[in-house]
């Protein structure tokens, strides 16, 4: 079954282009695209899609705001901020309202492909600016939690290190010699235990704990 796309941004030549190269992907289809933000809460609530490619600026409401009211609806909308900006002051707010993936514009078409799917999939995919922004941010957040960190088993804390550190279910499968189906096991029990909703809370989980470096990684 093709993953369902609606595409938000107030720039029609970019979703042209969007539409025209991801109309050409079999695995995709496209179902909508909303010129502001509030379209983009509109459709998300009407015609139910996988993912949302959403620009951050948008007259009427921007796109943070729209991912919050989307996720609040229903999380299960998978969001994808596709935009020009790198900066702290757009990419925390964008990942602490619930986006499963933060790309540029520039990025190349088969990686936006990829990354769509792997998001659909479960998975986030930041831009590395996005990845090193994030964990500067939480650098000097000296916030634990051990008690639920305590409940998983050795090797979800092993598959918890994996995903903070931006493993995909196939590297870390990989990883620690077992199967993708296994790893898929341990990240639902680990979303569990820590009661959080997708991966990249997991990961800022693991970063507050101290499971990880917290040195942020080479752009």
């Amino acid at each position: 079954m093709a993953i369902k796309v609606l595409i938000a941004d107030d720039h029609h030549v970019v979703r042209r282009g969007l539409v025209f190269f991801l109309r050409t992907q079999d695995q995709l289809e496209i179902v909508g695209e909303a010129g502001n933000g509030r379209e983009a809460v509109e459709l998300a609530e009407k015609l139910n899609p996988d993912i949302i490619l959403m620009d951050l600026i948008m007259p009427e409401m921007n796109g943070i705001e729209a991912t919050k009211l989307i996720k609040a609806k229903n999380k299960d909308i998978k969001i994808m901020m596709l935009t020009s900006f790198s900066d702290q002051e757009h990419v925390i707010p964008a990942i602490e309202a619930g986006a499963s993936g933060y790309q540029l514009k520039d990025i190349q078409p088969d990686e936006l492909v990829k990354s769509i799917i792997r998001i659909v999939e479960g998975e986030n995919h930041l831009h590395p600016k996005a990845t090193s922004l994030v964990l500067k941010h939480l650098s000097g957040n000296n916030r634990y939690d051990k008690r639920p960190l305590d409940e998983l088993t050795k090797r979800e804390v092993e598959v918890l290190k994996e995903i903070a550190s931006g493993k995909s279910n196939k590297e870390i499968a990989a990883s620690l010699f077992i199967t993708e189906k296994t790893v898929k096991t341990h990240v639902s029990n680990v979303l569990a235990k820590l009661e959080v909703a997708d991966r990249t809370q997991a990961a800022l989980y693991a970063v507050r704990n101290r499971l990880v470096n917290q040195d942020p990684p080479s752009a």
